[in-house]
């Protein structure tokens, strides 16, 4: 696993070949992130990483320059394995926690910039993932949300959506929080 840009670029990370999770591939991480590009500047914004997995969103994030990063994962081999990246980095700007995702959902009280979330594809509440993100407000005014999913999937017409793409097997639908009006 490799960061693509920013301060840590280039900077490589083996995982363990017991991990279960399925990163991101460079491929596509490299390619929604230039699509991003056009949505969002990740200079000095808070982000959170939903199902972390190895953390390659997150260290991604850390390094294009975000002031905070939220990881949250479940697995504890994988939230120890992204703590101790976060540590070859030498940096704090991320906190690594683990824990259930839909309870973090359920609770948090902090909104955020933007959003990466990319549950296992074969977790029965996938669907509900965007939905309840927006229910429980955690999208800044103007925040972007993206959702990696399977192709089985369609978000066109869900509320929020923008756009969709896809890279070979990995789908991304990207959500916007509209502003909204003051009165």
């Amino acid at each position: 696993m490799r960061i693509i840009t920013g301060i840590y670029k280039g900077r490589h990370f083996d995982i363990p070949r017991s991990f279960k999770a399925r990163p991101t591939t460079d491929f596509a991480k490299e390619n929604i992130f230039n699509v991003l590009n056009s949505y969002i500047d990740f200079e000095g914004i808070n982000a959170l990483d939903l199902f972390s997995g190895t953390g390659s969103i997150s260290l991604e994030l850390v390094s294009r320059g975000c002031e905070h990063v939220v990881s949250v994962e479940m697995d504890r081999d994988h939230h120890k394995f992204i703590t101790e990246c976060l540590k070859k980095l030498d940096t704090d700007v991320c906190l690594p926690l683990r824990g259930d995702v839909f309870r973090y959902i359920k609770s948090c009280k902090q909104q955020f910039d933007f959003i990466f979330a990319d549950p296992p594809y074969a977790l029965k509440e996938l669907p509900t993932i965007p939905g309840l993100i927006f229910e429980k407000n955690l999208l800044k005014d103007g925040g972007i949300l993206v959702f990696e999913h399977g192709k089985e999937h369609d978000f066109s017409n869900a509320p929020h959506f923008v756009e969709h793409r896809s890279y070979g097997s990995v789908n991304f639908s990207i959500f916007r929080k509209e502003a909204t009006a003051s009165l």
